[in-house]
């Protein structure tokens, strides 16, 4: 049997504090990233390093930026670099990045799923293909539920 007890320390809970309505964003406490330098990155792709033009472009990813010129910018830059990679170099510079540069280069790769323009969609598919192999599913259900955006 329960005893009764007068105990009323479960009522000074606020429960207010869990409704949605009062929901608010995580505050990113770092400044506000403004993207890979264009210069350094078509430097980097005059001299065939795709390797370190494409971990520049994923290193310095506007995720936590509100400003979309920003990551309009830098998605079309990451697309200028994974354009200029040749098909069959593509296994190789995907095996040369981190689980966590996988993963921004899916967030990119879906970003240009959403904007194709010439040629870019099969181009695309094939780095989806070799991203995939590497990240798997765990990487695709990662960029789909992550609430900071490229």
């Amino acid at each position: 049997m329960a005893k009764n007890t007068s105990s009323s320390a479960f009522r000074k809970i606020d429960i207010d504090q869990y409704n949605e309505d009062n929901f608010k964003e995580d505050e990113a406490e770092q400044s506000v990233p403004t993207g890979p330098d264009e210069g350094e990155v078509c430097a980097l792709l005059n001299q065939a390093r795709y390797v370190e033009a494409l971990k520049h472009v994923l290193d310095n990813a506007p995720l936590g930026s509100s400003d979309q010129q920003v990551k309009d910018n830098a998605l079309s830059l990451t697309l200028k670099v994974l354009i200029a990679v040749k098909s069959a170099q593509i296994e190789e510079v995907v095996g040369n990045l981190s689980l966590d540069d996988i993963d921004i280069l899916m967030k990119y790769i879906y970003r240009g799923f959403e904007y194709p323009s010439e040629g870019s969609s099969g181009h695309l598919l094939l780095w989806h293909e070799k991203a995939f192999n590497v990240g798997g599913a765990g990487s695709i259900v990662r960029v789909l539920s992550d609430r900071l955006k490229v």
